[in-house]
């Protein structure tokens, strides 16, 4: 449970980033994804995401964007919000701030948007000290887990159904690292967050 639900001390120690988004009168959740866009996966999650009639936010690679602009270009066109997830998917802790944040403002060039998620949800406090007065800093409520090759398939998929809580922001992932979980669990999940009631939103990009 402590990484696929980050507990309330890991969440005060970032007071500034958002980590669940409440709804008083209906059952919300919104579906993340990030390390895209890619050739391999992120087409397959659009078309899906169409199927179901869903809106999801999409926290890209500045390196990938730079890979494959057309993707990036479907995920405006088909409705979707976007945020920054570094220019070479940093870890804050494992650079300067002054090369994290210089990663960033790279991707910012050709991402172009004021959310910002750090990869595997870690930074400095300096760092997000710095970054909140540009972006707003969008963490998670849920982590799926797709990307662990200790999970099989129908693991990802029940911690959709045991996490999921009313605001959840829930992270997937549209890379190659995921693909089978991912691919075996979301549209499954969809169908179970309808099932429940839940509505599918985007995260604001305001």
């Amino acid at each position: 449970m402590l990484i696929e639900q980050p507990p309330l001390l890991y969440r005060l120690l970032f007071p500034e980033a958002i980590w669940r988004i409440k709804r008083k009168k209906r059952k919300v959740v919104y579906l993340t994804f990030d390390d895209g866009p890619i050739p391999d996966i992120t087409p397959w999650v659009l078309d899906l995401l169409d199927t179901y009639g869903v809106k999801a936010t999409f926290f890209l690679v500045g390196d990938n964007v730079r890979r494959s602009p057309h993707l990036f270009e479907e995920i405006k066109r088909r409705g979707h919000s976007w945020g920054n997830h570094t220019m070479h998917h940093l870890q804050g802790f494992k650079v300067t701030s002054l090369r994290y944040m210089r990663d960033i403002t790279e991707a910012d060039m050709l991402i172009g948007s004021p959310l910002f998620r750090p990869p595997h949800g870690i930074m400095r406090w300096s760092q997000a000290a710095a970054l909140k007065n540009h972006y707003n800093i969008v963490m998670y409520d849920l982590v799926t887990r797709d990307y662990s090759k200790k999970l099989q398939p129908q693991q990802v998929l029940e911690n959709v159904k045991r996490y999921t809580r009313n605001g959840s922001i829930i992270v997937f992932h549209d890379s190659l690292k995921a693909e089978k979980n991912l691919r075996y669990a979301l549209p499954r999940a969809i169908e179970w967050l309808k099932a429940m009631g839940y509505e599918f939103h985007t995260i604001p990009m305001e």
